[in-house]
C-alpha cells in the first residue's frame, strides 16, 4: 500500500487569497456559485486516496502577468496560488478535488476563502496535501456553510489531534455526509471518538474508510458501539489497523445492524482463528456483502475449517480475498463446500497459501461451481507439475470460459511438462485478457518448448493484452519466434520478461 507523496514547499509570503478567489472565478467565468447553465462537465473522481495524475481539462487563465507589488522578493509563486489545478465549473460548483495538489498554506487560506462562495458543494477531497497539517480547523468552521456536503475525503493529511478534534466538532454541520475518508492517518488512533461521537443514529454515512490509522482496540470497541447508528453503511475499510483484532468481538456485534453492507475489508488487522468464528456468526446477517477482504492475516489459518457454514449465507458475494493468511488444506476444503452457494463470486485471491501447492484438487468443486468468475490468483502457492495438469483439464472442461485474469506468478517448482500442459489448453480461455506466469524475483529459468504452445494458444485469444514472464529467460530461437510473432500481430500483446529482455 505504499504511496507516493508529492510535496511543494512554499517560502515567503504567498499572493492574497482574493487574488486567488477573482482568478478562479474570472478564469472559470462564474460569478457566484451557483451558475445560470453549465454547457461543460468535469467527472472528477478519487478512488482510495490513490494520488490522481490524470489529465483532465482546465480553464484558461492568464498567468502571464507580474508579481503583485506585495510579493516579497525571492519567494516562490505556485501555479496552485492561482487555482487549484484541474478544476473545471461543474467541479467549482459542486466537486473541489485538490487531491494530491501539493497544496501549500497559502493554497488553503484560499480555499479558505472560497468555501463560503459554494454552497452547493457536495464533494471536498484534499487527500495528500501535508500542509494540511495542524491548519484543518480553519476549514472545518466553514462546513456549516457547506451544509450538502456528501463526501469528505482527508486521507493522508498528517493530521494532528486539533485536526481530529476540530472535525469531530464540525460534522454536526454536515448530516448530509454520506462518505468520510480518513485514511493514512496515525493520530486518529486513539482519537476516534473525538471524531465520530456526534454520529447519530439514522446517519447517513454510507462509506467509513479508516485504512492504517494506527486505531487501538479501544477504537475498535468505540467502532463496534457505533455501528448500528450507521444502517445505511455500504463500504466500511478498517484495513492495516493490527490491534482492532482484539475487539473484533465488538466490532462483529456491531455488525449484525448493518444489513446493508457491501464491502468489508479488514486487510491486516491481526485477526485469528476465533475471528473468524466471530465473523462468521455475523455473514447470515450480511446478505448485501458483496465483498470480503480478510487478506494478510496470517493468524487466520485454520480458522475455517469448522466455520465455514455461514459464509454460504453471501450469496451475493463477488469478491474474496484472502491472500497470505496461512490457510490449512481444511480450510480450503471447507471454503470449496461454500462456494457452492456462492454463484456471484467472481475474484477469488488465495495468493500466498502454500497449503493450495500439492492440494489444488481440493479446489477443483470451487472451480466447477463458479461459472461466474473472472479473476483467479493462486501466486506463491507452491503449485507443482500436478496441480497445473488438474487446472488444465478445468480449462479443458469449459468450468472457466468467463476468466478474465489468471495469475499463477512465483510457483517455480512447476517442471516444463507441467506449463506445457497448461498452455497446451490455455487456449479455451476465450475471455482471457490477463495471463502472470513469472518466477520470484531470487530465480531465473531458461524457457522450455512449451513457449511455442503459449504463443500457439494466445494467438487463439482476440482479448489477451499482458503475459508476465518476468526472469524465464529466452533463447535466440524463442526470441525470434516471439519478435516474428509480436509483427504479425501488431504488438498487441505484451510480453513482460522483466528487465534485460
Amino acid at each position: 500500500m505504499s504511496q507516493t507523496r508529492k510535496q511543494n514547499s512554499s517560502n515567503g509570503e504567498t499572493k492574497p487569497r482574493t487574488s486567488f478567489v477573482n482568478k478562479f472565478f474570472r478564469g472559470s467565468k462564474l460569478t457566484n456559485s451557483k451558475a445560470g447553465s453549465r454547457k461543460e462537465t468535469n467527472d472528477l473522481e478519487t478512488t482510495n486516496f490513490q494520488p490522481s495524475n490524470d489529465a483532465k481539462e482546465t480553464t484558461t487563465l492568464d498567468t502571464a502577468k507580474p508579481l503583485p507589488p506585495d510579493t516579497a522578493p525571492g519567494s516562490r509563486m505556485e501555479k496552485s496560488e492561482l487555482l487549484p489545478p484541474q478544476l473545471g465549473p461543474t467541479a467549482a460548483d459542486q466537486s473541489l478535488d485538490l487531491n494530491n495538489r501539493g497544496l501549500t498554506p497559502g493554497d488553503l487560506r484560499a480555499v479558505v476563502a472560497l468555501l463560503p462562495l459554494l454552497p452547493d458543494l457536495e464533494t471536498l477531497d484534499i487527500s495528500w496535501n501535508d500542509f494540511v497539517s495542524g491548519t484543518l480547523r480553519s476549514i472545518t468552521q466553514q462546513m456549516h456553510l457547506v451544509s450538502k456536503l456528501k463526501i469528505l475525503r482527508l486521507g493522508s493529511c498528517r493530521l494532528t489531534t486539533d485536526d481530529v478534534r476540530a472535525l469531530g466538532e464540525a460534522l454536526e454541520a454536515i448530516p448530509e455526509l454520506e462518505e468520510l475518508s480518513l485514511s493514512w492517518n496515525s493520530r486518529v488512533g486513539g482519537n476516534l471518538p473525538l471524531i465520530l461521537q456526534k454520529f447519530q443514529k439514522g446517519s447517513k454515512i454510507r462509506t467509513l474508510e479508516l485504512v492504517d490509522c494506527d486505531l487501538t482496540s479501544e477504537d475498535g470497541t468505540f467502532v463496534g458501539d457505533l455501528l448500528p447508528m450507521m444502517q445505511n453503511l455500504e463500504v466500511l475499510d478498517l484495513s492495516i489497523n493490527r490491534n482492532i483484532g482484539a475487539s473484533l468481538n465488538s466490532i462483529a456485534q456491531g455488525l449484525r445492524s448493518t444489513s446493508n453492507l457491501k464491502v468489508l475489508k479488514l486487510h491486516s488487522c491481526g485477526l485469528s482463528q476465533d475471528s473468524v468464528r466471530l465473523l462468521d456468526a455475523v455473514f447470515r446477517y450480511l446478505c448485501e456483502l458483496k465483498n470480503l477482504d480478510l487478506s494478510c492475516n496470517k493468524e487466520l489459518g485454520g480458522g475455517f475449517e469448522d466455520s465455514s457454514a455461514q459464509l454460504a449465507a453471501l450469496e451475493h458475494l463477488e469478491v474474496l480475498d484472502l491472500h497470505q493468511c496461512s490457510l490449512t488444506a481444511a480450510d480450503v476444503a471447507s471454503l470449496t463446500e461454500a462456494s457452492a452457494y456462492l454463484p456471484a463470486l467472481e475474484i477469488v485471491d488465495l495468493s500466498w497459501n502454500k497449503c493450495v501447492g500439492g492440494n489444488l484438487k481440493l479446489l477443483l468443486e470451487m472451480l466447477k461451481f463458479l461459472a461466474a468468475l473472472r479473476v483467479l490468483r493462486l501466486s506463491s502457492c507452491a503449485l507443482v507439475t500436478e496441480d497445473v495438469a488438474l487446472l488444465a483439464s478445468v480449462i479443458q472442461a469449459g468450468h472457466l470460459a468467463k476468466l478474465q485474469k489468471l495469475d499463477l506468478s512465483y510457483n517455480d517448482s512447476i517442471c516444463d511438462a507441467g506449463w506445457a500442459i497448461f498452455c497446451q489448453n490455455v487456449g479455451f480461455l476465450k475471455e482471457l485478457s490477463e495471463l502472470d506466469i513469472s518466477l520470484r524475483p531470487s530465480t531465473s529459468r531458461d524457457c522450455g518448448r512449451w513457449f511455442r504452445h503459449l504463443l500457439r494458444a494466445v494467438s487463439k485469444l482476440s482479448k489477451i493484452t499482458e503475459i508476465g514472464m518476468k526472469r524465464w529467460i529466452l533463447p535466440t530461437s524463442q526470441e525470434e519466434e516471439l519478435e516474428h510473432f509480436q509483427q504479425d500481430h501488431r504488438g498487441s500483446i505484451h510480453f513482460d520478461l522483466g528487465e534485460g529482455q
